[in-house]
């Protein structure tokens, strides 16, 4: 990155951004997605009326608007109806914040490692954006998250190795939002473990296969509680129908880095139209990188979840 890079952070360079991204003129306010209680009933409502949800990964970062940033997601709530993925991390004295990886260095204007840092060293940085960037915003709480999606959207909950499972937990019921979250497990014992803190909570669960569905509800997860993750790579139909035949709704991931990515892909190619077609595929929630443009798409064939429909809503001013 140029050195000059970290000079440019001024209101009027963000200001500029926000416009071309559409996030700051927003006349008629954001969208609202409310599972009124009942999160499940409204991801079969969707299922059953052909739509398909955008969970954007990272809360949808793009220029000038920083991965895991609450301003990222409301600009994307202003654009889109969706759910927002995000990465959850421990300060070493408690703090519960959004950060992806392993240190701050890449998306922050501090430098170390998760497992070192205490709240005090972080509270006051600045996030920046993908291409590096500073922006004015600041690296928010678990808590802040929860309080902004509150009666607006699900978040998606990936744990990093420095956050308590029971931490976030207890977070998430302290602030009502059981009926508004997806707990993202990577292993049946996390899957079992996220069950037993919070059977009342949707979890997202690797699935590739049928039997893989079988042992996770072998070991105590009832079914009803898994939404199944089915990968990034290649999309699986049989496996989708499957799942369907079992009430499980399908996520799937074109999301990633690599320029091997379904999204990348979609993106060189200009085969947009390709986001339809997952979700006539049978895939329920979309995780990509590319959320205004896989909502449009989707939109573009009638399987956007529209307002009226499941508890999604639109209205209110936008106010910058």
């Amino acid at each position: 990155m140029p050195r000059f890079a970290t000079l440019l952070t001024s209101a009027a360079l963000f200001g500029m951004i926000a416009t071309t991204q559409g996030a700051a003129q927003e006349p008629n306010g954001g969208f609202t997605l409310d599972p009124q209680g009942d999160l499940s009933a409204m991801l079969d409502c969707f299922e059953a009326g052909g739509k398909t949800l955008i969970s954007a990964h990272r809360g949808g970062p793009s220029a000038g608007l920083p991965e895991n940033g609450i301003e990222t997601m409301d600009a994307i709530m202003t654009a889109v109806p969706a759910i927002m993925e995000i990465d959850v991390a421990q300060s070493t004295d408690g703090v519960l914040y959004l950060m992806h990886d392993r240190t701050i260095d890449r998306t922050t204007t501090g430098t170390g490692r998760t497992t070192d840092l205490a709240w005090d060293a972080i509270k006051d940085l600045r996030l920046r954006d993908e291409a590096g960037w500073v922006t004015p915003y600041g690296v928010p709480t678990f808590e802040a998250a929860l309080d902004w999606a509150k009666g607006k959207t699900v978040l998606q909950v990936d744990f990093k190795r420095t956050a308590s499972f029971e931490d976030v937990v207890a977070m998430i019921r302290a602030k009502d939002m059981a009926d508004s979250v997806i707990l993202i497990a990577y292993s049946q014992g996390q899957a079992q473990r996220l069950h037993e803190l919070a059977p009342d909570m949707l979890i997202s669960y690797s699935i590739t296969q049928q039997s893989d569905l079988e042992e996770v509800v072998e070991a105590g997860v009832p079914a009803d509680r898994i939404i199944a993750f089915t990968g990034t790579r290649l999309p699986r139909p049989d496996l989708f129908s499957a799942l369907d035949g079992e009430d499980v709704e399908v996520i799937f991931g074109t999301l990633g880095r690599s320029p091997s990515s379904i999204d990348n892909v979609i993106d060189r190619f200009g085969t947009d139209e390709r986001y339809a077609e997952l979700s006539q595929g049978g895939v329920d929630v979309l995780a990509t990188d590319r959320g205004r443009e896989a909502a449009a798409a989707l939109a573009e064939a009638g399987r956007l979840p529209e307002t009226g429909q499941c508890g999604v809503s639109r209205g209110g001013e936008w106010t910058e």
